[in-house]
């Protein structure tokens, strides 16, 4: 098969679809690959190591889509690169569709096989190709949150950790999961004052049991969220449903009974947010107030550290794609039903559930399809 990897053109994305090594990995297999000249210079590998790895430099990526069999990105694909797919053609890369319209209409018009990392789901429920970008997220959410509560970039003033007689930022997370633990762990980790909220009550008993007094497990009320929001100083969202729009947490009602200054890093934007007045920003433009609270909703927050990004992606996605690679994407899905639950879009219609309840629009069982 030939795999194609175009330059990232997401505003500020500096991660790459495949490391060298995972170049090295496809060629290995029989595959060619095609890297766009470069694709990887913003997460620190050069052509001369993709040269190194097997892989043939293209100086365009009109030419990686025509050419390519099987597209490998990091973020959903841009207006033109939509634009650019065929019938039959696999796209695998995060693809966040449910609060995306739009793209979820150029992708049924394109025809192409559309594999999202986010929705490869084990039978534990747990979700491989979307953990290394969480962990990367949510470690980003403490330090993102430590930085705009410094007055000059618009927050309260607050040092995470405090001093000796003066008390530490509060840090509320919303959610348990990959973020939310990841957020809190480094949170903890620079001394704030830290409460996981989650709905999950076993989900609350490991968190208790592994960190024991040093973080607050607080259940996922109304009541409880409202009472904690009010007294934080930075929140963090990390509320996923997997493949859906994710609900509204914090609504725009209670803003103004928030600390002023307060800092709110959404990291669930990119599936819609948590807070009603969440919207995607961008690396370039990462912030805005509403009502007094600083708004951070970079949509590709682990985009800031691509080499870091790149090198876990890799790690975690190569072996769906050598699957997809090896055995062509039917016989890999009809194998391996997590990979199954990755395929959003398949011959103009709507194959994974959620997207398509998020839009209204019908959804075709991807069995029906094969």
């Amino acid at each position: 098969m030939i795999i194609g990897v175009p330059k990232e053109i997401k505003n500020n994305e500096f991660r790459v679809g495949m490391t060298p090594g995972g170049v090295r990995e496809f060629v290995a297999h029989g595959h060619g690959v095609l890297v766009e000249k470069a694709a990887g210079e913003g997460s620190s590998f050069g052509d001369d190591e993709y040269l190194a790895a097997g892989a043939e430099l293209v100086d365009t990526a009109e030419e990686i889509f025509v050419r390519a069999e099987m597209i490998v990105k990091v973020k959903e694909p841009q207006a033109i690169e939509i634009a650019r797919l065929r019938p039959g053609q696999i796209l695998y890369t995060y693809l966040h569709l449910a609060p995306d319209l739009v793209q979820t209409q150029g992708l049924i018009k394109s025809d192409a096989v559309c594999i999202a990392y986010e929705t490869v789901e084990l039978p534990n429920h747990s979700l491989p190709l979307l953990a290394p970008m969480s962990e990367v997220a949510g470690r980003m959410a403490a330090q993102v949150g430590a930085t705009y509560l410094q007055k000059p970039f618009g927050g309260r003033g607050v040092l995470m950790g405090g001093t000796p007689g003066v008390p530490a930022a509060k840090v509320v997370v919303l959610g348990g999961g990959v973020v939310g633990t990841n957020a809190a762990y480094v949170a903890m980790g620079m001394g704030a004052d830290v409460t996981i909220v989650d709905v999950n009550i076993d989900r609350l008993r490991y968190l208790d049991d592994i960190w024991a007094n040093r973080i607050r497990t607080l259940y996922s009320s109304k009541q409880n969220i409202e009472e904690a929001v009010y007294a934080a100083d930075l929140v963090i969202g990390s509320v996923l449903l997997p493949g859906a729009k994710t609900p509204w947490l914090i609504t725009k009602d209670m803003l103004p009974k928030m600390r002023r200054g307060s800092v709110v890093v959404d990291v669930s934007v990119d599936q819609g947010g948590c807070i009603e007045t969440t919207h995607a920003t961008t690396h370039a433009d990462p912030t805005y107030f509403v009502d007094g609270v600083l708004h951070y909703g970079v949509a590709n927050m682990p985009g800031a550290v691509p080499n870091t990004s790149t090198l876990a992606l890799t790690n975690a996605t190569l072996r769906y794609g050598l699957a997809i690679a090896n055995k062509g994407w039917k016989q890999a899905v009809v194998d391996d039903p997590a990979l199954a639950k990755g395929v959003n879009v398949l011959d103009g219609k709507i194959t994974y559930k959620p997207v398509a309840d998020a839009h209204g629009m019908n959804y075709t069982p991807l069995e029906k399809l094969l």
